[in-house]
């Protein structure tokens, strides 16, 4: 990857932001074959989160030379059992999912945040086609044949397309004229790792409260990440509690299932909500990660969902520029636009539901999840068909490997 001092004339694609998602795109459209710029500061990654890889991911970072650099840092995720422990009237049976009984040796992997981005900045370096610009974007203007990057340390570059990959306040999104819909949950989440006296056999148990779900999810080792969804008051709380108090709490709540506990450093709180834009791309400027979706942390499909961003933008630019075609113009865009559409509304869809009826106190709708769960826990094809599809989408029709990144 080459350092740029110097203003720019044009890339075929620049990408603003470095996170996760970021990284992924500037990767692959660089080893699609165009001439892509990084616009990203480089700044140490200290969260302590976790992030499950589920399905497609790993292959696409497999196919991105990603994964074998931090592999060894992952733990499988074999087993995920949902426990109701609401206390309610009308609870929902346990529901347990098994990677063999689809045919997979998992699901995903779980693996900590720090480390997965070390290992796509290391693979960035090496990327051909990739010029890395250390600044951060001030100005992004849209015109009928490019996007003007400005950034805030005074170079100047420009690109037929732009990915915004630029977080949650989207300075790209913004310039596209993009709106966005937001609705702020009454939920906060608070993440923590544990190290446990007892293995967790590559179990991620995730116990459902009438506040939202309480994850326990390993990690190498005798370890897990907790991600804890609670009121934000409760959260707050919670994240105040010193190491012994926090470790009773957690035992509590986890039923001792993993034993004595012992709290890692950090901690993170954060509040939860569901944001969603007007559209996907516009004014040659296409969305990924969160300037694209927002989402509780329920079910890990939030980066799940910004690596697909990340592979279909890939497959749309790639095609455009072996037919010779402007990778920024409008039947770009509109390709990409209907590839992520369907993923990201339904699953955002399916998550609020869940969500909702989880913390709904109307009995009919408590009745109605409890029916669901039990239909999932006991009919096989049922439980096998939401396991396939709970991995990836079904109707994403382009197998990873054969053509592209399109089933990531």
């Amino acid at each position: 990857m080459n350092e740029s001092t110097k203003p720019v004339a044009i890339f075929d694609v620049a990408v603003v932001g470095g996170g996760p998602a970021g990284l992924a795109a500037a990767i692959a459209l660089s080893r699609a074959g165009a001439r892509t710029a990084l616009i990203a500061r480089r700044v140490g990654y200290g969260d302590n989160r976790t992030t499950a890889l589920l399905g497609g991911s790993v292959d696409l970072l497999r196919q991105l030379d990603v994964w074998p650099r931090c592999e060894a840092d992952a733990a499988a995720l074999r087993v995920m059992r949902l426990v109701d422990d609401t206390r309610r009237l009308i609870r929902a049976p346990e529901v347990r999912f098994s990677s063999d009984e689809i045919g997979l040796d998992a699901f995903g992997y779980n693996i900590e945040n720090r480390t997965l981005m070390a290992a796509m900045e290391a693979r960035a370096v090496e990327a051909e086609n990739l010029t890395r610009i250390d600044g951060e974007a001030e100005h992004v203007t849209p015109d009928d044949t490019v996007v003007t990057i400005t950034t805030r340390q005074g170079e100047t570059l420009t690109a037929r397309l732009a990915i915004g990959a630029d977080g949650r306040q989207s300075l790209c999104r913004k310039a596209a004229g993009i709106g966005v819909t937001r609705r702020a949950l009454d939920q906060a989440a608070l993440t923590f790792n544990v190290a446990h006296s007892r293995p967790h056999k590559n179990i991620s148990t995730e116990f459902h409260t009438p506040h939202g779900p309480c994850v326990f999810v390993p990690l190498p080792g005798d370890r897990s990440s907790v991600v804890w969804v609670a009121s934000p008051k409760e959260a707050a709380r919670l994240a105040a509690l010193t190491d012994d108090e926090l470790v009773e709490a957690a035992e509590r709540q986890s039923h001792s299932i993993l034993g004595r506990l012992q709290v890692g450093q950090g901690r993170s709180v954060f509040p939860l909500g569901i944001e969603q834009p007007a559209r996907f791309a516009s004014n040659r400027i296409v969305l990924v990660g969160e300037a694209a979706h927002v989402l509780p942390p329920i079910g890990a499909q939030g980066l799940n969902l910004g690596l697909r961003d990340a592979a279909d933008i890939a497959d749309v630019v790639r095609d455009a520029l072996s037919s010779g075609k402007d990778p920024g113009a409008s039947q770009t865009l509109a390709r990409f636009e209907t590839a992520r559409r369907s993923d990201v509304l339904s699953r955002t869809f399916a998550i609020d539901m869940a969500n909702r009826s989880l913390l709904s106190d109307f009995l009919p709708i408590q009745t109605a999840r409890a029916l669901g769960l039990h239909l999932i826990s006991k009919v096989g094809p049922l439980r096998r068909l939401a396991m396939r599809e709970g991995l990836s989408p079904s109707w994403r029709q382009r197998p990873y490997g054969e053509t592209g990144f399109g089933s990531a």
